[in-house]
């Protein structure tokens, strides 16, 4: 027992501690510590335990600039201090990289929101509007004098009736998505032109475009192309800013509110090459400014003059509504998206350099430029609200906002990318953002989306009109296109204006007009529904009461974009 308490002491020393203190506070006293005898250490020959290939790859471990072998031997001078695995240098965010790997990503996402647009728009159908049969009717009998959308709107009814006519309508909003997207990320950034376009695709007068046969998805589609290619070739010689010229100058030939908005480009063709060209940015706003009067006098000149640029603009009749209700449904209709808008404009001329963009270099532009630009891109969106709020008129207010909206998007789409954040820190701030316009979009169509249903007026019709007759309908632009088989476009009369000329020749207008027009016999049928034009319905209701040449044909429920209404449909006996 002496023995082993020897050995004991030999080995480890005094331990326990001789003076007794406790075990639990012996090793606060390093001179208590059991003495380390290294020699009682055989070494023993290293067995590697591990199979290859992590015996090779485990055989030297990197320590500093020496490569010390895992067996204890010294290394020799010619081992290399090289490492087994390198990590590559990582970008700060994979959207610095402007490879096709990115770019085809970004086509990706931009197809994926025009397919969302597209079936946005094709849920809405129906019969044909009073709008739609304007412009497809005069296409059909009256080619060379009705603008340039009755002629294309012509070939696609032609060849697959008003659906064909709406999906042409959808090509061009999808194409004005897809201009957006490019203008916007050449303008900012990617980021930017994907949140524009996906904002852009699902506010309601995009869908709504996109499902009318009019002409002002065709104009909207002008007006974009030409945006996109002034700033497409900001960078260039000024004198490529002649190339949206004829874009320009087409669109108010397509439809007249479209000339409200060529100020706007003259600014932008100047805006988008000042941060490259300095003063002589000036000169691509003289060029195309000049390029597109240039076009439009021409037009003017072989189409015998302005007045139909003007007829919907400046020189339209003021109407009933109040201003205050025009703004407010502009607001209502647009005002989410410029809100997002003038939120990114702030943060624009707050701060040149994009918080998104952390590996941006170079320089920026100044303070004046970015608050010219935001300016501008915000402003133009209200001009087409102002102009109606001064005529006192809201008559296709739901579609001129578009029209605005497309200058606004990319302020909008650089609020949403700025809103999410550099390397998609707050993804869901811009999802939340885009899910509230498309929730609004789609509630604000199912309200304003409600095609007549003229089904049974236009087949009543059918069986007592022909070549030879004089018709009378309150929205005579829809049985002139559902009957151009059976009658001609100048046999139908709408019930906003007359020139009746009667027996003694004196001519009469207005309300008295109708009433005279109706005693004397002129109408072969009549059609009215009580809701364009109810003071002319009263005169004419009056006429008819009582008149034995005419009698009650028909009367057919319906419906349509002003709720309930009831066609009357009156013969000459």
């Amino acid at each position: 027992m002496k023995d082993q308490e020897t050995h004991h002491h030999d080995q480890y020393g005094d331990w326990p501690p001789a003076d007794g203190r406790h075990e639990d506070t012996a090793w606060q006293d390093p001179a208590s510590y059991p003495r380390y005898r290294p020699q009682q250490y055989a070494q023993q020959p290293y067995e590697q335990p591990y199979p290859q290939p992590y015996e090779q790859v485990a055989a030297h471990v990197v320590t500093g600039t020496q490569t010390h072998p895992a067996d204890g031997r010294e290394a020799g001078p010619e081992a290399p201090a090289v490492p087994g695995y390198v990590v590559p240098e990582v970008p700060v965010s994979a959207w610095s990289i402007d490879t096709r790997r990115s770019t085809w990503i970004g086509r990706s996402l931009v197809l994926c929101v025009l397919l969302v647009q597209a079936g946005l728009s094709f849920r809405l159908g129906g019969r044909a509007f009073a709008a739609e049969a304007y412009y497809l009717a005069p296409g059909h009998h009256r080619i060379g004098h009705s603008g340039v959308y009755p002629v294309v709107a012509k070939a696609a009814d032609a060849v697959g009736g008003l659906a064909a006519a709406r999906s042409l309508s959808l090509l061009f909003m999808l194409g004005v998505t897809a201009l957006l997207y490019a203008m916007t990320s050449r303008m900012f950034n990617e980021r930017a032109g994907l949140a524009a376009a996906g904002l852009f695709a699902v506010v309601e007068s995009t869908e709504l475009l996109g499902s009318l046969a009019t002409a002002d998805a065709m104009a909207l589609f002008l007006i974009a192309a030409a945006a996109w290619a002034l700033v497409r070739t900001g960078r260039s010689h000024p004198s490529l800013a002649l190339l949206a010229a004829p874009f320009a100058a087409l669109a108010p030939a397509t439809k007249s509110v479209a000339v409200l908005y060529l100020p706007s480009l003259v600014v932008l063709a100047v805006l988008s090459a000042y941060p490259y060209r300095g003063a002589r940015a000036f000169l691509r706003g003289l060029f195309f400014g000049a390029g597109t009067l240039l076009l439009l006098g021409a037009a003017a000149y072989l189409s015998g003059g302005l007045d139909g640029l003007t007829s919907a603009t400046t020189g339209r009749a003021h109407g009933t509504d109040p201003a205050l209700d025009v703004l407010w449904r502009s607001a209502e209709w647009g005002g989410l998206v410029l809100l997002v808008a003038v939120g990114g404009a702030v943060d624009y001329v707050r701060r040149s350099r994009m918080g998104e963009m952390p590996w941006a270099t170079g320089d920026t532009p100044g303070a004046v430029r970015r608050t010219a630009l935001g300016l501008l891109m915000c402003g133009t969106a209200l001009l087409a609200p102002v102009c109606q709020a001064y005529l006192n008129d809201d008559v296709s207010l739901f579609k001129h906002v578009g029209f605005g909206l497309l200058f606004a998007a990319p302020m909008a789409g650089l609020g949403i990318s700025r809103l999410v954040g550099a390397h998609f820190r707050y993804p869901q701030l811009g999802i939340m953002v885009w899910v509230g316009v498309l929730v609004v979009g789609m509630a604000q169509t199912q309200t304003l989306y409600r095609p007549p249903d003229s089904g049974q007026m236009v087949n009543t019709l059918r069986k007592v009109v022909g070549k030879d007759g004089r018709y009378l309908a309150e929205q005579a632009e829809i049985p002139a296109y559902y009957l151009a088989d059976s009658t001609r476009r100048d046999q139908w009369h709408g019930t906003r204006d007359i020139d009746f000329t009667d027996k003694s020749g004196e001519h009469h207008t207005g309300p008295d007009g109708f009433r005279r027009a109706v005693r004397a016999g002129w109408f072969d049928a009549i059609v009215l529904n009580g809701d364009v034009t109810p003071g002319t319905d009263k005169a004419i209701t009056d006429a008819l009461h009582g008149n034995s040449g005419y009698r009650l044909l028909a009367v057919l429920p319906s419906t349509d974009a002003y709720g309930s209404t009831t066609y009357r449909i009156w013969v000459k006996r």
